[in-house]
């Protein structure tokens, strides 16, 4: 089986639009992710104008957030723009003491499937699930594997 395609270093996205939807919930974390995404993105040729990122307050939230960027177009008339190609959502869920943990993963991932399947574009599930904060900002780096998802992702839909 190939490897994973590297499209860093490469135009392969230029002229594609990327939403990404953050979660402010451990935002040091969440921060770092994104900085990662947008690097990668940009690597990939996309320009920053081309990049629309908003932040929600949890995980629970992305998938309303990602709804909107997968739908969102900007201006009016020859001023429009076109929705996202893709969205990435970024969040980080560190279990607890409580099965808080379980309910807010799983209904983030369920609710960002249902937004990719309704809107028919590739929504991207770049949430990090930890048992501790220590695992979990050893898994910063899922904000660029994320973006490279969603650069192959819109590369697939394209074809």
């Amino acid at each position: 089986m190939a490897g994973r395609p590297s499209f860093a270093g490469s135009p392969v996205a230029r002229g594609k639009r990327f939403g990404i939807a953050v979660s402010r919930f451990h935002e040091p974390l969440t921060r770092r992710m994104l900085r990662g995404a947008v690097e990668t993105l940009a690597r990939c040729g996309v320009r920053r104008r081309d990049i629309r990122v908003v932040w929600v307050p949890g995980a629970f939230e992305l998938p309303l957030a990602a709804q909107r960027l997968a739908c969102l177009r900007r201006g009016r008339g020859r001023q429009a723009r076109r929705r996202s190609d893709a969205v990435i959502c970024l969040g980080m869920v560190i279990r607890g003491e409580t099965p808080h943990f379980d309910y807010v993963a799983g209904a983030a991932a369920q609710g960002i499937i249902q937004v990719a399947l309704g809107r028919k574009i590739p929504v991207i599930f770049g949430v990090v699930t930890a048992a501790t904060r220590r695992q979990a900002a050893a898994r910063v780096s899922k904000g660029r594997d994320a973006a490279l998802t969603a650069v192959e992702m819109v590369r697939l839909k394209v074809r």
